[in-house]
């Protein structure tokens, strides 16, 4: 086995040249990439939305087909909301205080500033999630079942990215200590060769970004599922519990 990328340095890096870029200017009217960020719920979007939002000008994109019941679908999007709107009214509340203090300021400062966020709300067609998957309805989580929900989610918001002129995409999947970050960036790059917008390489679980979601869904109240979202993951979910529960 080669070398392993380590796709959190990649992202410094990336996020390095910005803060340069901005730094440089001295005008200070340097406008930040725009980001489309693909969202799988609001706990996994949380830390990623922290730690990006001084760097990038990002709209989630919440687009999940691979969630079965309407229900759980719509709970994660109004939770998805709730987490925006305290955000960007963080953002504002910042803004200000920066107003008030302009004179003091440094281009360190310009480059901290937290930028809006925006959402678009994906169209919800689970019937797409059950083609993409047809023969795989038994296959372990984590499997080629997955990979091929990656596909599905990603390249939808690849193909937005493109429509809409976006520098980056990505998504906050790879905060998941369940899910596969390499495989996920493999597709990512992938599609940024076919659709020529750049893929923001990401593992955010590193530099312990899956416990500081786990705190921010805490200090934001909100809802933590068990479950990726689709009946199988529910299902092995439920296996899961089961075995805890004859275990010593």
């Amino acid at each position: 086995m080669g070398n392993q990328r380590n796709y959190a340095k990649e992202l410094d890096k990336i996020i390095e040249s910005i803060i340069h870029i901005v730094q440089a200017d001295d005008n200070g009217i340097a406008s930040p990439p725009r980001l489309l960020l693909h969202s799988c719920c609001a706990p996994c979007s949380s830390y990623v939305l922290e730690y990006l939002q001084s760097y990038f000008e990002i709209t989630v994109f919440y687009y999940n087909p691979n969630i079965t019941e309407d229900t759980e679908y719509q709970y994660r999007l109004q939770e998805q909301k709730k987490l925006i709107q305290a955000l960007n009214r963080q953002a504002e509340e910042k803004e200000l205080e920066e107003t008030t203090a302009m004179t003091e300021s440094s281009s360190w400062d310009k480059v901290k500033t937290l930028y809006p966020i925006k959402i678009i709300d994906g169209d919800y067609k689970p019937e797409l999630f059950f083609k993409q998957v047809k023969g795989l309805e038994d296959c372990p989580e984590g499997g080629e079942r997955c990979f091929r929900c990656y596909q599905l989610r990603l390249e939808k918001a690849a193909q937005l990215a493109a429509e809409q002129k976006f520098d980056y995409f990505t998504t906050s999947l790879t905060i998941s200590p369940m899910k596969n970050a390499a495989k996920l960036n493999e597709i990512g790059e992938q599609l940024e060769q076919r659709y020529g917008v750049a893929f923001l390489p990401s593992d955010f679980k590193k530099k312990n970004g899956y416990k500081r979601s786990i705190e921010l869904s805490e200090e934001y109240g909100l809802y933590r599922q068990n479950y990726c979202g689709c009946v199988y993951s529910k299902r092995d979910a439920a296996l899961r519990s089961e075995v805890k529960k004859v275990l010593p």
